[in-house]
């Protein structure tokens, strides 16, 4: 049939992951480079007044900030991508977004605007979390209803890696901004990260305005409406999908929290606490952020043959077992070791889990009203498992930052209720993404024989 046929040409499938593969970069080069701003530099330019850990911890408290507004951006796009279309939405999102990063690039200090300066950056960061709250869902979605339907987890892994692009970006950015003078840097030179999302914005948005609606949304907004969409996508996700949100709030820690806390949280503890210079954590996550990007394109190819739940939970098992020796390895003080624990913990844990999860939480719901589901339910467990992350983590270490065990046992907490999570879920790769039926989230765990094989 005509609406699919984008479904089984495998170079328009590659240019919406090309597409979503920006857009995401985007998402998470705003959110870790205002992380990585909030670590080291925010809390002279916005919060001068305080001693340096309740410093910190007010530029963290900012950090979490974001995330209360992604739930709520979730939900809101969701529900316009379910009913109006995927791609009109995510160009919504990605503008928003950007423009303001960009806003929080102008915004001047505390020296010169006092307690409005601070007021007005949480501000700008709620904007930037509403936005970022319908990105992730829709780019990840319109990939998985375009890709050839034995591939759509491979695919749909390549835009999650927007995490460690962004990464390598910002290292490379904050890399310079770091060899600036003080004054340099503190007037002037952090702004500089920020004000180039614009190149990443203006990219993306050309990209992405040439792309076709998802041949599954077109397929599903040509039928007659099912009583879901009648009471509305979001009333309908809370009422027959409330069980697959519970899921993914538990799937999220083992993903969530060692990537934040490696990437944003380790940056101040260890250079604080350890004496560490920062450019070695940074030459450490770049060798990572670029090593993910084959370790994404296995583990996704893996799930697409032996499913999504094996590998997701093989993901959580290696967080838990290597949080302790990831700050042991830290404390070492030695590069090929602090290297060593970040591969570990990222490129065999984290992105096991990373590459599987665009599939598996939008295969969780059904056609006509999968964005909203996706994307409530990973925005709502953002605020738990991502945001409050490194304010979290700062404080369990406390003002001398002795106290890393506790740290170590939050992450190995958070990838036990993950696999406990994964145990409960039900096996996805097989399903039909045109159903637009009640949702599947009542079949019991690893039974894909109810599902439609494609």
């Amino acid at each position: 049939m005509a609406a699919t046929a984008p479904q089984t040409d495998r170079r328009y499938a590659w240019k919406v992951a090309a597409s979503s593969f920006l857009g995401n970069t985007l998402e998470y080069y705003d959110f870790l480079v205002y992380g990585t701003a909030a670590a080291v530099i925010f809390p002279k330019v916005f919060f001068p007044g305080e001693e340096g850990f309740l410093a910190t911890l007010a530029a963290f408290g900012t950090f979490a900030v974001g995330f209360l507004a992604r739930p709520l951006g979730g939900l809101f796009f969701g529900r316009r991508g379910d009913v109006r279309g995927r791609k009109s939405t995510l160009l919504l999102t990605l503008s928003v977004m950007g423009l303001s990063t960009i806003a929080i690039g102008l915004l001047p200090g505390y020296a010169t605007l006092g307690v409005l300066a601070p007021a007005l950056l949480v501000l700008l960061r709620l904007v930037q979390g509403f936005a970022v709250g319908g990105e992730w869902g829709g780019s990840m979605i319109i990939v998985l209803e375009s890709a050839p339907a034995h591939r759509r987890g491979f695919f749909a892994a390549w835009p999650n890696i927007g995490g460690f692009s962004a990464q390598i970006l910002i290292t490379a950015v904050f890399a310079w901004v770091y060899t600036l003078p003080d004054e340099a840097l503190y007037s002037w030179g952090w702004r500089i990260p920020f004000l180039l999302s614009a190149v990443i914005l203006a990219v993306t948005f050309w990209l992405r305005r040439s792309l076709d609606e998802s041949p599954v949304f077109t397929e599903a907004a040509g039928r007659p409406e099912t009583p879901q969409h009648e009471s509305g996508p979001v009333r309908a996700v809370f009422r027959e999908d409330w069980r697959n949100l519970l899921l993914i709030v538990g799937l999220r820690f083992a993903e969530a929290l060692p990537y934040f806390l490696l990437t944003v949280f380790a940056l101040s503890y260890a250079n604080g606490a350890l004496g560490i210079d920062k450019s070695t954590l940074n030459t450490a996550i770049l060798i990572v952020s670029v090593l993910a990007f084959p370790a994404h394109g296995l583990f996704a190819a893996l799930s697409d043959r032996k499913g999504r739940r094996p590998v997701y939970m093989l993901g959580a098992v290696v967080v838990a077992i290597t949080a302790f020796p990831f700050f042991w390895l830290l404390q070492s003080g030695n590069f090929l070791l602090i290297l060593l624990g970040y591969v570990l913990v990222l490129n065999l844990g984290h992105n096991a889990i990373n590459a599987v999860q665009p599939a598996f939480f939008a295969e969780l719901f059904p056609a006509n009203r999968r964005y909203t589901g996706a994307a409530a339910g990973r925005e709502i467990a953002s605020i738990l498992t991502g945001g409050l992350t490194p304010f979290i983590a700062t404080a369990l270490a406390g003002p001398d930052s002795t106290r890393w065990p506790l740290v170590a046992g939050y992450v190995v907490l958070g990838a036990a209720i993950t696999m406990a999570a994964v145990w409960k879920s039900p096996e996805t790769f097989r399903r039909d993404l045109r159903n637009t039926g009640a949702s599947p989230s009542a079949a019991a765990p690893g039974n894909a024989g109810s599902a439609v094989r494609k």
